[in-house]
């Protein structure tokens, strides 16, 4: 990665610097007559530096990190691109100036170790640091404080560790001792710093499958020289990425170049992330919405199922008031003939407190209750399955928006009740709706996709023509998607079905059912929720979801 980014971004002016989440800065750097995003990520989960082309939203106010960074390094020019040995350590050189146009020498810190990754920006002549993207305390860390003012000191070194791009004869000897390539792999990791567990046992299999250590290790070296980026689909579910391309029958997608692999492998696992964050005052809303709701249906069918005994009170209140002459005062139960049931005995439990009409009258009134109720039951149950219904697909959509996507879920929750409006009213930012997706079919057909209920209630009533096509998962959570042809092709409508396939709750699955017509069928019923539609006419194809099929149509 190193070497991708020198060749892509040395000699480079910064032109923006933005930080659109938190751990994560994106530095744009104009280099060859091009503007570059590179993305610094601090991310505990996800943290790497790439060169990416995904969108990202800023926001209002930027951070203070932000400014700092805007301070001294607007206008710099990034002289180089260097990595500590083979550590996951990468430091960015810049050439600038200060305040009063002396030259300056600044050097960007990227670390790249999980809960301890960080960004630090050091003015070499002293050593200080300027600012980091996570401020580190001595109760924190009694090694090095990473604070503005202190003095940087590098991270601990892996000792006794070797780095495997200088010259080395320890695999040749390491070969000679373990011919299990386990113990093997084992040993690699140990001698050479930063090689992961994949890398180890592929070079472990490349090194006991050869009669010439020596060329063997040189060719895997050359393979990170001249990469094969390859994202790898296992067998059991998981994803995996390589510079080179495994020895292995797995499913395999090669790119281009290594920052689009990471591209490729984080967008979807990095937004998930980056939404929840954002959203996670709407998913706890949410969640404790649909909680309730579950807990209300399973009362209501309980209450529902109660009803199916009503008879039975109302058989023992009849059968109560014929034999009144029976009941004695004080009498907690009593058995009598059931003349319903062939004059066959039936128990019936009494209150000592009332009299034989009074507990009759008790039985009559059970019984009425429960047959007024069934009328209010079923119409409370389809109340809450149709509340339980939309508040999940509100939650199909939180998984699948991107973090400038929930602002608009947001208002919808708003607009529906669910949330308290708590912004100034005097100084209430209007939300602008953010257009649809775009996506350009092989052919060359627009393919509009909204990502959330408002999003998709405007394209489908509002940007779309009644001759369109409009398609959408069936009976699943999803977007609405538009051809905008009004005879597309089967290539067209298929490419489409895969998006709305994609972006439903059934992402994960395989033959996905998608319905398509003209938007012309689409009826609105009164008073329903944004996004609801009916519809009759249909045609039903199935497709299972491909996410590269649908970035390769993301219109660039």
């Amino acid at each position: 990665m190193v070497k991708e980014l020198n060749t892509t971004l040395a000699s480079g002016r910064i032109s923006k610097i933005h930080q659109p989440y938190a751990g994560e800065l994106v530095l744009v750097i104009r280099a060859n007559r091009h503007n570059y995003s590179l993305l610094l990520s601090a991310n505990p989960t996800y943290p790497r530096i790439q060169i990416t082309e995904v969108p990202y939203k800023n926001p209002n106010t930027p951070t203070k990190y932000a400014m700092t960074m805007r301070k001294y390094l607007e206008g710099a020019i990034l002289e180089s691109i260097t990595q500590l040995d083979n550590d996951r350590v990468v430091m960015l050189s810049f050439d600038t100036r200060d305040e009063l146009g002396d030259a300056q020498h600044l050097v960007l810190y990227v670390e790249i170790m999980a809960r301890h990754s960080n960004l630090s920006l050091v003015n070499t002549k002293t050593n200080k640091i300027i600012d980091t993207i996570k401020h580190v305390s001595g109760d924190q860390n009694r090694y090095r404080l990473l604070l503005p003012g202190a003095t940087f000191v590098m991270p601990p070194k892996q000792e006794n560790k070797l780095n495997p791009f200088i010259a080395n004869q320890a695999y040749a000897d390491l070969v000679l001792k373990y011919s299990d390539k386990v113990e093997l792999k084992s040993e690699l990791q140990s001698v050479y710093q930063g090689m992961g567990s994949d890398t180890a046992n592929y070079l472990a299999e490349k090194l006991l499958d050869s009669d010439n250590a020596p060329q063997t290790y040189q060719e895997f070296l050359y393979e990170f020289d001249h990469p094969t980026p390859t994202l790898t689909k296992l067998s059991n579910g998981k994803v995996s990425f390589t510079v080179y391309n495994p020895d292995i029958n797995d499913e395999k997608i090669t790119y281009p170049t290594l920052s689009t692999l990471l591209d490729g492998f984080y967008t979807e696992k990095s937004q998930l992330d980056r939404t929840r964050q954002v959203a996670g005052q709407l998913i706890q809303v949410i969640t404790n919405l649909l909680k309730k709701d579950y807990t209300k249906i399973k009362k209501l069918n309980q209450t529902l199922e109660d009803t199916k005994k009503a008879d039975q009170f109302r058989i023992k209140g009849e059968i109560l008031t014929t034999y009144l002459h029976k009941i004695e005062p004080g009498m907690t139960e009593i058995t009598l003939e059931n003349f319903y049931d062939d004059n066959q005995p039936i128990k019936i439990s009494l209150s000592n407190q009332l009299n034989g009409s009074q507990n009759a009258q008790k039985y009559f009134t059970k019984y009425q209750k429960l047959r007024n109720a069934v009328a209010h039951v079923d119409e409370q149950l389809a109340i809450t399955n149709r509340e339980v219904e939309y508040l999940e697909s509100i939650q199909s959509q939180i998984e699948l928006a991107s973090p400038a996507d929930t602002a608009e879920i947001k208002l919808e929750l708003q607009q529906q009740g669910y949330l308290r409006d708590n912004s100034n009213k005097k100084k209430k930012v209007r939300v602008t709706l953010s257009k649809p997706e775009e996506y350009t079919a092989t052919d060359g057909t627009l393919i509009l996709v909204g990502k959330n209920n408002l999003q998709n209630e405007r394209l489908t009533f509002k940007i779309a023509n009644k001759d369109n096509i409009w398609l959408h998962v069936k009976d699943i959570p999803g977007s609405h998607v538009i051809i905008r042809d009004d005879n597309p092709s089967d290539e067209t409508i298929n490419e489409a079905a895969n998006i709305a396939a994609y972006f439903s709750k059934a992402r994960d699955s395989a033959h996905v059912p998608v319905d398509y017509l003209p938007v012309k069928r689409l009826k609105k019923p009164a008073g329903t929720n944004p996004g609801f539609v009916t519809f009759t006419g249909q045609t039903t194809i199935q497709v299972t979801p491909d996410s590269k099929s649908v970035n390769d149509l993301r219109t660039k």
